[in-house]
């Protein structure tokens, strides 16, 4: 991996951006597509999308990632200083406690913390041996009462997420990080916008990152409404099973054996026609994949799929060891080859290509 790459990858994860707080990500999103996109442009809601003209008159195709990672909220603080919170996305409470977070400020302000509980040399052996309830949690950051909080800039509605490094892993190609999801699903909408600028390709791309997918694909509906795409692609991340205790029925991805092609998850089923072709161009270029299910979750083809009259949908996703948490890991060849088969999916979506895909 390049310098150039690993850059845009740091920025990301980097960036600081829960459902409803994006700006951050946003902004880093449209520093690299401004060079390769004819227009740049919103919904109403925030999610952007860079758009680039191929031959032109050619059929809409819409890939998007979502901006948001799962975090916090400051909800309220305590007498002495201490800081409430509300769960942003889905959040596994085993992984949360004595986890370092930033609180961002109104004005900006960055300021650190760690989340806390009672020790567990108080409690009793029954609650002690369960996983300890997440509305018991608290973010200590360091304050003694409430008015030196609020002196801080702290206020109840703050964005809270996590804090961790970028890593890579001992030399290896294991890339460690916050926000994996979905910051890598944006880094491949830009690299795909980045290689078909520099073609002639028979279609219009859009090339997008949507906000608040991790409350309920909301972003999504409203994007893709707005483009009215003929073909919509969800850029985003599944889990990876090849740690130790998976079960064989679990261990179905593995990482740095390609993107996964979601052959079902619990926000919908994908369109026939466009996975067979999906598979196919995959297959003819022997770009490695790997079939997932999903069904305790869904990505941003869950709502794609029913804007307007329908959309032909389907989710590639790059797996993910430890989703949902402060630390997660990537594989880059996962990267690289989810940027190649994106691309060339989208460079055979031609006119006629289409037609036959959303004909019954």
């Amino acid at each position: 991996m390049d310098k150039k790459e690993e850059e845009l990858l740091i920025e990301l994860t980097s960036a600081r951006g829960v459902p409803g707080n994006e700006e951050e990500v946003r902004e880093v999103f449209k520093k690299y597509a401004k060079p390769f996109a004819e227009d740049i442009f919103f919904d109403g809601l925030g999610s952007v999308i860079a758009k680039h003209s191929g031959t032109g008159g050619g059929p809409k195709i819409f890939i998007s990632a979502h901006m948001d990672e799962v975090g916090f909220m400051v909800t309220k603080i305590t007498e002495k200083g201490f800081l409430e919170f509300q769960t942003l996305g889905g959040w596994w409470g085993q992984v949360m406690l004595a986890q370092q977070v930033e609180v961002k400020t109104q004005d900006g302000k960055i300021i650190h913390g760690v989340i806390g509980s009672k020790p567990p040399h108080v409690l009793t052996p029954e609650v002690r041996n369960k996983p300890y309830d997440i509305k018991d949690m608290f973010i200590d950051i360091g304050a003694s009462s409430l008015e030196q909080a609020k002196e801080w800039g702290i206020r109840p509605g703050d964005m809270v997420t996590p804090y961790i490094e970028y890593k890579r892993l001992n030399d290896s190609k294991f890339l460690l990080a916050k926000a994996w999801d979905n910051r890598i699903g944006t880094a491949v909408s830009l690299r795909v916008l980045e290689n078909l600028s520099k073609e002639e390709h028979p279609n219009v791309l859009f090339a997008g990152s949507d906000v608040q997918e991790e409350v309920g694909l909301r972003g999504a509906r409203t994007s893709t409404h707005l483009v009215n795409p003929d073909i919509a692609f969800a850029l985003d991340t599944g889990t990876a099973g090849d740690t130790p205790g998976m079960t064989p029925k679990e261990a179905d991805s593995v990482l740095g054996e390609g993107p996964q092609i979601l052959i079902f998850d619990a926000s919908m089923i994908p369109h026939k026609k466009l996975l067979n072709f999906v598979i196919r161009v995959a297959e003819e270029l022997e770009i490695p994949f790997q079939y997932t299910v999903i069904t305790g979750g869904g990505t941003d083809a869950g709502q794609m799929h029913l804007t307007r009259d329908g959309v032909p949908s389907l989710a590639i996703t790059v797996p993910v060891r430890y989703l949902h948490s402060h630390t997660s890991v990537i594989h880059e060849d996962d990267y690289f080859n989810t940027v190649k088969l994106v691309t060339e999916v989208v460079r055979r979506l031609d006119r006629e290509t289409v037609e036959e895909l959303r004909s019954y």
